[in-house]
């Protein structure tokens, strides 16, 4: 396996993954999720791929295919009144093929990120977990994240 920057021939795979995603949320939370549905289309994905303020990294297997992959994007908030100018690398979504699960593929793909933040000088890595996603939430917990805020709701 190599992990590398996705390029427009992982579109489909891409698209694949993007629905499994969707329907974890969708499955924790259909108030708000649609199911199947992807959260970039094909045009978008085709940007996004070019775009190195938002690389998604791709983890390649033996036949050709994106097992898994991390989409990131570079955050950095010059001049702001109140938060210090940091550089963060935001992990704004990392899957796994649902039928590659247990190869350690998201801890490879979460290492890469790292490395690669580090690389261009970030302060820290960030994400969200969604309430009810408890395999994602052990999953970043065990690599050594601790929870910067939390986000909260009441439903009207």
């Amino acid at each position: 396996m190599e992990i590398r920057r996705a390029t427009e021939q992982d579109t489909d795979d891409v698209l694949e993954l993007l629905v499994q995603v969707c329907m974890v949320h969708h499955n924790a939370r259909p108030d708000l999720f649609k199911g199947p549905a992807t959260k970039y289309t094909r045009e978008e994905l085709k940007e996004i791929f070019q775009d190195d303020q938002r690389p998604v990294f791709a983890c390649i297997g033996e036949d050709g295919h994106v097992k898994g992959y991390a989409f990131c994007i570079v955050r950095q908030l010059p001049d702001d009144n109140v938060l210090t100018d940091i550089r963060t690398l935001y992990i704004d979504d990392l899957c796994v093929h649902e039928k590659c699960r247990g190869q350690h593929i998201g801890k490879k793909l979460y290492e890469y990120v790292l490395d690669y933040a580090r690389e261009i000088g970030c302060y820290n890595v960030t994400l969200n977990v969604w309430e009810g996603n408890d395999s994602a939430y052990a999953f970043y917990k065990k690599r050594g994240m601790k929870v910067q805020k939390t986000g909260m709701e009441v439903i009207l």
